[in-house]
C-alpha cells in the first residue's frame, strides 16, 4: 500500500471532507508536499489530525445582532435579521437618521471606532456583530475584538480575513494551491526602483495594485513606463488613506478579460458549496455597475471548474461563512484568480435571486453554529432564470463622472422590482461614504427578459436633488454589448458616452409651476396685471422669463403631466431625461447686469481653477509663482473615497493659489490662478 496520498484519498480515510483536509494542509497542521502541481500526503502525517478532527461546531444562538454598518446594506441585514425574529441593533452618525427597520439605533462618531461599536453592543445587550460590507468588514482586528468580547462574529475567522486581505499572500496561496493566476510581481520590495524593474519584466500594459483593501481603491492602469512613478505615487496615496497600507503589487494588465467571481458559502464543520458565478465585468475605472448572474458567457461546465477553484482558494484559509473568489475569464476559456473578498458581496442580490436563498439569513445560521446540510445545501444549488443589478450612484457622467452631493428632493422607485436602498426624501448626500444610493434588482425567465425589466424599471425610476448616474444607466442597456453579454472591463472606457442632456421649454416650465404652483392660485408670486404669470429662473448662464397659464400648463385639475421637478432648500430640481438639473429663481434683469456681462472677456490670458466638486483638498502639486505645463496637475481634491486632480488649463505661471493642503471646498469655489506665458 502506497504511502502517499491525495487530498481525497487523505479525506476519505479522515471521514472529513476534501476542503477540510485543504483547510489543514493551508494552516500547516497537515503535513504535505508538492509534486509538480499535484499536492501529496504521507499516511502516516494523518494521525497528527486524526484525533484531532474538529467536531461539530457548538450550537450559539443568535437573539441579538448589532449591525456595525450604515446605508443600504444596513436595511438591507436589519430586513433578515428581523424576519427570522433576532432583534437589531443599529449604529448612526450623529448628523443621520437610524437605518430603517432597527429596533434602536445608537449614535456614533465614526463607523471606523471599533471600541465605540463593541461598546454599543454590550451596552444593547448584543450577542452577535454583522460588518456588512465597507468599514472593519474585512478587518481581523475588529473580528478577533468581536470574539474577544464574547460575541459572535457573523463572518468569516479572523485567520481567514488576513490571509487574503493581503493581496500579495492571497496571490501566493493560490498558486500554491493550484489555482492560476495572473502574471505579476507579488514580492516584498515595493520601493520604486523595484516596482519599476519588475514592471518591465512583466510588460505593459499592467495594473497597479495596493496590497491591502479592495474595491477597486487605489488601482491604476499604466500603459507607459513613463507613467508608472505617477501612478506608483497616486496608489500608494490613495493606499495609505483608505487602507493604512502603502504596499503595492503589479498585475499583467488582460485587456478584453471579463470580470467574473464565484460566491462559496462555508459552515463551521468543513463543509462547502459554490451558488454560481457573478459576471461584473461593467465597470468603470475599476468600480462596478452591473451585476448579472448566471454569466452570460460562462457555460455548466466552466462553472463547475471555476467553481471548484473558488472553493479550494476558500477552503485553503479555513473559510467560514459567506464569501467571494473573484476571476478574470479570457476569451479562450482561460480563468485566473484576482482576490478573495472575505465579506458579503455588493452584488449578493443577484445571486438570491437565481438560486431562491437569501445570503444574509445563511450567514445567520451559519454563525449560529448550522451546518450547510440543515440549510438545505448539502449540494450546490440549481440556478433559475436571471438577474441583473444596476447600481445608482451620486455622480455627475456629464462632468467626468465626479462625485455630487445634495438634499434629495425627490425619490421614486420602480414597483414589482427589488430595491435595496437606504436613503429618503428629504436626506443629504455627503461626500463622505461612498456615493451609491441603491441598488436595482430585476429577474427573468431568461437574460432577455430580465434586460427588458431593467430597461422598464429605471424608466420608472426619479431621484431629484442630487445629480445621480441614472440617465447614464438608461444609456447604458440600450448599447449592443450590454444587449448581446459582450461587455468586458474595458468596454465602458472604449464606449462614446452621451452628451449633456438637452434642456427644452418643457422643463422650464416645471420648474416655473415648482416655483409658482398652481395651488398658490392665480394672486400667487409670479401674478401680473393682464397677462399670465411670470417666474424668472436661471439654469447655468441662462436666464429666462417663464409665463405660467396656470389652466394649460398644470390642466384644470392642478396636476402636470410633464417632467418631474422639486424644490430643496433654494434650488428647484428638474428631471431632464433622467439627470437631476437646477434651476433656481433669477431677479428681473437690470441694466448694470447686462453691462457687467457684456464686459466679462478674459483678455489679460489669466484662467481661474475652481473646484469641479464638494470635498478636501489632498495634496497640492505646484507653488504659486512656479511655472506651469498645460494639463499638469495641480491640485488634487478627494471626495466619497476617490480623488480628482485640477489642473493646469494652460501653459503659463501659478500667480495665485487660493487654498491648503486640508482645506474643503465647494464645487465651483476658487483654487487659484493661472497667467499666460508670455508668447
Amino acid at each position: 500500500m502506497s504511502d502517499e496520498l491525495t487530498p481525497r484519498e487523505a479525506a476519505e480515510e479522515l471521514g472529513v471532507t476534501v476542503r477540510t483536509v485543504q483547510r489543514w494542509i493551508a494552516d500547516g497542521r497537515l503535513p504535505a508536499r508538492r509534486v509538480g502541481s499535484r499536492i501529496r500526503l504521507s499516511r502516516s502525517s494523518l494521525r497528527a489530525v486524526a484525533d484531532g478532527a474538529p467536531a461539530a461546531a457548538t450550537a450559539r444562538p443568535i437573539r441579538s445582532i448589532l449591525i456595525a454598518n450604515r446605508g443600504e446594506i444596513a436595511v438591507r441585514i436589519a430586513r433578515s435579521s428581523r424576519r427570522t425574529g433576532i432583534r437589531v441593533i443599529g449604529v448612526h452618525a450623529t448628523d443621520e437618521r437610524p437605518a430603517a427597520g432597527v429596533d434602536e439605533s445608537h449614535e456614533i462618531g465614526s463607523y471606523l471606532d471599533g471600541d465605540a461599536l463593541l461598546e454599543i453592543a454590550r451596552r444593547s445587550g448584543a450577542d452577535a456583530v454583522h460588518p456588512g460590507y465597507g468599514f472593519l468588514a474585512e478587518n481581523p482586528t475588529f473580528a478577533r475584538s468581536v470574539e474577544a468580547a464574547g460575541l459572535t462574529w457573523i463572518g468569516p475567522p479572523a485567520d481567514a480575513i488576513g490571509a487574503m486581505g493581503d493581496k500579495a499572500a492571497a496571490r501566493q496561496r493560490a498558486a500554491e494551491l493550484g489555482v492560476p493566476t495572473i502574471p505579476g510581481y507579488d514580492g516584498g520590495a515595493t520601493d520604486e526602483a523595484a516596482l519599476t524593474a519588475e514592471a518591465a519584466r512583466i510588460g505593459y500594459p499592467l495594473l497597479v495594485k495596493p496590497s491591502a483593501g479592495g474595491g477597486g481603491k487605489g488601482m491604476r492602469v499604466v500603459h507607459r513606463a513613463t507613467d508608472l512613478p505617477d501612478a506608483l505615487s497616486a496608489a500608494r496615496r490613495e493606499a495609505k488613506r483608505s487602507f493604512g497600507d502603502d504596499r503595492l503589487i503589479l498585475e499583467r494588465f488582460l485587456a478584453g478579460a471579463r470580470h467574473v467571481e464565484i460566491q462559496v458559502l462555508f459552515d463551521a464543520h468543513g463543509a462547502g458549496v459554490h451558488l454560481g458565478e457573478r459576471d461584473c465585468s461593467a465597470q468603470r475605472r475599476n468600480q462596478k455597475i452591473v451585476e448579472e448572474a448566471p454569466g452570460p458567457s460562462v457555460t455548466a461546465e466552466l462553472r463547475e471548474l471555476m467553481g471548484a477553484s473558488a472553493l479550494t482558494v476558500a477552503a485553503g484559509v479555513g473559510y467560514v461563512g459567506a464569501g467571494t473568489v473573484e476571476m478574470l475569464l479570457t476569451d479562450a476559456g482561460e480563468f485566473f484568480f484576482l482576490e478573495m473578498n472575505t465579506r458579503l458581496q455588493v452584488e449578493h442580490p443577484v445571486t438570491e435571486a437565481v438560486t431562491g436563498r437569501d445570503l444574509v439569513e445563511d450567514q445567520l445560521r451559519v454563525a449560529a453554529g448550522e451546518s450547510l446540510a440543515a440549510l438545505g445545501l448539502a449540494a450546490a444549488p440549481g440556478l433559475r432564470g436571471h438577474a441583473i443589478e444596476a447600481r445608482l450612484y451620486a455622480e455627475d457622467p456629464e462632468s467626468g463622472f465626479l462625485p455630487a452631493t445634495g438634499r434629495l428632493a425627490l425619490v421614486r422607485w420602480p414597483e414589482g422590482v427589488r430595491v435595496d436602498t437606504g436613503i429618503s426624501e428629504g436626506d443629504e448626500v455627503s461626500d463622505r461614504y461612498d456615493p451609491m444610493l441603491a441598488k436595482l434588482i430585476v429577474h427573468g425567465r431568461t437574460r432577455d427578459d430580465a434586460l427588458d425589466r431593467m430597461r422598464t424599471a429605471l424608466a420608472a425610476t426619479a431621484v431629484l436633488g442630487v445629480r445621480t448616474n441614472l440617465r447614464f444607466l438608461r444609456w447604458l442597456f440600450e448599447q449592443p454589448a450590454v444587449r448581446d453579454g459582450e461587455v468586458r472591463t474595458d468596454t465602458i472606457g472604449r464606449l462614446e458616452l452621451p452628451g449633456v442632456p438637452s434642456v427644452e421649454a418643457q422643463h422650464w416650465t416645471a420648474a416655473a409651476l415648482v416655483a409658482n404652483p398652481p395651488a398658490g392660485g392665480p394672486w400667487a408670486g409670479g401674478w401680473r396685471l393682464n397677462g399670465p404669470s411670470v417666474v424668472r429662473l436661471r439654469h447655468g448662464d441662462e436666464e429666462r422669463s417663464v409665463p405660467i397659464d396656470v389652466g394649460h400648463a398644470a390642466g384644470e385639475d392642478g396636476t402636470w403631466d410633464g417632467p418631474d421637478a422639486a424644490r430643496a432648500d433654494d434650488d428647484i430640481h428638474v428631471d431632464v431625461d433622467g439627470q437631476s438639473l437646477e434651476f433656481a429663481l433669477a431677479p428681473p434683469p437690470t441694466v448694470e447686469e447686462a453691462v457687467r456681462h457684456a464686459s466679462t472677456a478674459g483678455t489679460d490670458g489669466t484662467s481661474v481653477l475652481l473646484a469641479p466638486m464638494p470635498g478636501r483638498v489632498i495634496a497640492i502639486r505646484a507653488s504659486e509663482g512656479a511655472r506651469v505645463r498645460a494639463h499638469q496637475p495641480i491640485i488634487v481634491i478627494e471626495a466619497m473615497k476617490m480623488e480628482h486632480a485640477v489642473v493646469a488649463p494652460i501653459d503659463g505661471t501659478l500667480v495665485h493659489l487660493a487654498v491648503g493642503e486640508g482645506q474643503q471646498v465647494q464645487r465651483g469655489d476658487l483654487l487659484g490662478e493661472v497667467a499666460q506665458s508670455d508668447p
